[in-house]
């Protein structure tokens, strides 16, 4: 729906172009104003880490509305009381982390679905446009919408991907490179063979799944991951970026 630019993702990723986001942690909904501004396509409102509340959630997607930029949300878990508490505001996706078997997945895409497909609990209020869009025409909307996007950051989810792909209804693989390195005792360690190969291979049994849309997130080696066939990425959060442009500009009038 045009509240939450789902459609201008969906065609982004459809014309063959990287779609590129930013993760925002700031609870300023300024953040999220600045990376559509930026040109990205879309902004991942990070409710997992930082301090970011249930109303600062909805300040930031309400600052992404009539711009290019699809909101997408990550919830603390992969809980129905998490997903219900922030699936009403209409993000573009729900983010869910850590991921680790296929009944994990099943519990993520039940709780983003209304019966009887799911479990989400109806109480539409920003997702129905307060009530002007019509029932039956939300409800519709409502069966793929928000894209139910699921984390694959540890190595007992790896070994359990086929059957995590399997699930009906899954929209979105997102790797978490990071989390996923340490979890084989690896932490950061992107050159190292048992580490690529897991990266790898994660990333080529998603592709071999079309229905399902591939995405990472990385602040490096983006010419591994675009050989890797992302079709979305966030490159940066807000916190590095800010950290990387005051350097930046100490560097430069220290040297002028």
């Amino acid at each position: 729906m045009k509240i939450n630019q789902l459609e201008k993702f969906l065609q982004t990723v459809a014309s063959g172009r990287l779609a590129i986001g930013c993760t925002v942690t700031f609870t300023d909904p300024a953040a999220s104003e600045i990376v559509a501004d930026s040109g990205f396509d879309f902004c991942w409102i990070d409710g997992e880490h930082g301090s970011m509340d249930r109303n600062t959630a909805q300040l930031h997607m309400m600052a992404l509305r009539g711009t290019d930029c699809a909101s997408f949300y990550r919830v603390p878990a992969c809980d129905h009381t998490e997903i219900k508490r922030i699936i009403d505001y209409a993000p573009a996706g729900i983010i869910v982390p850590m991921v680790m078997d296929a009944d994990d997945a099943e519990r993520a895409i039940a709780a983003c679905r209304y019966p009887p497909r799911g479990n989400r609990g109806f109480g539409p209020r920003r997702s129905n446009c307060y009530g002007a869009i019509p029932g039956d025409e939300y409800l519709l909307l409502a069966e793929k919408e928000p894209l139910v996007i699921i984390q694959i950051e540890h190595i007992q989810a790896v070994k359990n991907l086929d059957r995590i792909l399997a699930v009906p209804g899954l929209d979105a693989i997102l790797v978490g490179p990071y989390d996923l390195s340490m979890s084989m005792h690896k932490p950061g360690q992107w050159d190292d063979p048992e580490v690529k190969a897991v990266l790898d291979g994660v990333c080529r049994q998603v592709r071999d799944h079309d229905n399902i849309l591939l995405g990472a997130y990385a602040e490096c080696n983006f010419a591994d991951w675009k050989k890797r066939g992302v079709q979305f990425i966030s490159v940066k959060n807000d916190t590095s970026a800010m950290q990387i442009g005051l350097e930046v500009m100490r560097e430069q009038l220290h040297n002028a």
